[in-house]
């Protein structure tokens, strides 16, 4: 079990890759979810290969709620390693709640990319 320190360190030792928002959140499970989403929440990847409007869709979770998707501008390379087995590689984390904006804006998130030990 690590202790605070360990994970600290961890923490700084990723690599910022983006932020962004989360693509139809309004027509998946983002109004359900929403209330327990908080600044740091840890969110997933789930790569959808047969997602008939998207060739390189990348769904967004929260737990078993389907947040939405990886907005298209940012999901081609991210989808790639993803088919490839390299999901462990992504933090996902929530960095920007904002009930008061347009749905398509109202939570933000941050993507780093892990470091291999």
């Amino acid at each position: 079990m690590k202790n605070q320190i360990e994970e600290k360190i961890e923490i700084r030792m990723n690599r910022h890759l983006l932020n962004t928002h989360i693509a139809g959140f309004a027509y998946w499970d983002g109004a359900e979810a929403f209330n327990s989403l908080q600044i740091g929440s840890i969110l997933h990847f789930q790569r959808e290969e047969n997602n008939r409007f998207d060739a390189y869709a990348v769904a967004v979770y929260y737990n078993e709620y389907k947040l939405g998707y990886l907005p298209r501008e940012h999901n081609k390379e991210i989808s790639k390693y993803l088919d490839m087995g390299y999901d462990d590689i992504y933090e996902v984390r929530v960095c920007r709640l904002n009930a008061a904006a347009h749905t398509e804006q109202q939570v933000e998130i941050s993507v780093k990319i892990r470091r291999r030990k």
